[in-house]
């Protein structure tokens, strides 16, 4: 059971990263919908649930310590040679899209310049990843307890404080920009681009189990993890509508109008969040080349770092708009091979 809830909690510490923490993404994919953006969020909830268990007990059964066994035992030669190429070249992609976020984030929140924020995240990212995978789990699952009791504690703040009726809130939320037209096909992008980016490291962890149960188990916990966060965020936003429209950091809205100091705790757990995620997609795409074991897999950290801090100043907006969109599409096609892979074994 605590080895479940270790790669549950390091999957929803993987995938939430900085847009799903500031609330930007729950925004535009589910509160933008109004109330029957709760249901796609329940949705998401099944969907996560479901594919991050076939994942990981696909590690397990494989005890792989690279994304490319499974994805070529489930993709074939072809379609496997398709979907290792864009998952590793997106494993490096939204590793850069954290080192560009925390930059601005350092420097919205603390005024620090915005390439010394990037330092900042690329060498703990680098240091953190020295250590071997069990620590890195570890490390990246502790951090989400802490994110769920900020997400929480502003919530209930919010439900107790609110300004608007839920028919005003439900009809303001429908003028916010959206990432679809249609809840449902908003909620399974969601899930599908966030896939692309969480399987390789979902496939590493479930390797690091032999029991095929558990590794399930930790999938099936994660998705749960990943839909109370999501309805917890969506829910919150959707009460405090008038409060975070138009915002482009919501939670971190939120939290500074209960008091400053829950301000910085948000913008810390903002920081934890994207450095998750950096460590997550960096180990995933250094791995798919050189074996954790191998005496030049600290020097291939080195250098995938270095490089993935100067790919960084392209800028937070622009990674953001050119790596997410395209993920959406891969996941989609990822999506499909998974069902086929659990329909097969059924």
């Amino acid at each position: 059971m605590k080895k479940s809830l270790q790669i549950g909690g390091a999957f929803v510490g993987l995938i939430v990263g900085a847009g799903f923490a500031s609330g930007q993404e729950i925004m535009q994919f589910f509160t933008s919908f109004g109330f029957i953006g709760i249901i796609g969020a329940l949705l998401a909830t099944f969907a996560f649930s479901f594919l991050g268990m076939t994942l990981a007990q696909l590690g397990s059964q494989l005890q792989t310590t690279s994304h490319k066994g499974v994805i070529y035992y489930i993709g074939g030669r072809y379609l496997g040679l398709a979907l290792d190429f864009l998952i590793t070249f997106f494993l490096f992609g939204v590793a850069v899209v954290m080192f560009a976020g925390s930059g601005a984030t350092f420097h919205q929140m603390f005024g620090i310049p915005t390439m010394v924020g990037s330092i900042i995240m690329v060498l703990l990212t680098i240091g953190t990843l020295l250590l071997n995978v069990k620590n890195i789990i570890n490390i990246i699952a502790a951090l989400t307890p802490y994110l769920m009791a900020i997400i929480f504690i502003i919530l209930i703040y919010s439900l107790f404080t609110m300004d608007v009726s839920l028919s005003e809130a439900d009809q303001l939320a429908k003028t916010q920009a959206s990432a679809s037209s249609n809840w449902l096909v908003s909620a399974l992008l969601y899930v599908s681009y966030n896939l692309a980016a969480g399987a390789a490291m979902l496939i590493v962890m479930g390797g690091t189990v032999k029991d095929r149960k558990v590794a399930g188990l930790g999938g099936i916990f994660g998705g749960i993890m990943l839909g109370m966060l999501i309805i917890l965020i969506n829910v919150t936003m959707l009460v405090k509508i008038d409060v975070v429209a138009g915002v482009d950091m919501p939670t971190l809205a939120l939290a500074n109008q209960i008091h400053p100091f829950v301000g910085i705790l948000m913008a810390i757990a903002l920081l934890g969040m994207m450095y998750n995620t950096a460590v997550g997609m960096f180990y995933a795409f250094t791995v798919r080349f050189v074996a954790p074991d191998h005496q030049m897999f600290k020097p291939a950290l080195v250098l995938v770092g270095t490089a993935g801090f100067l790919a960084s100043f392209i800028g937070f907006t622009d990674l953001v708009g050119k790596v997410y969109a395209s993920m959406g599409y891969l996941g989609f096609a990822l999506i499909f091979v998974i069902v086929l892979a659990w329909l097969r074994k059924k």
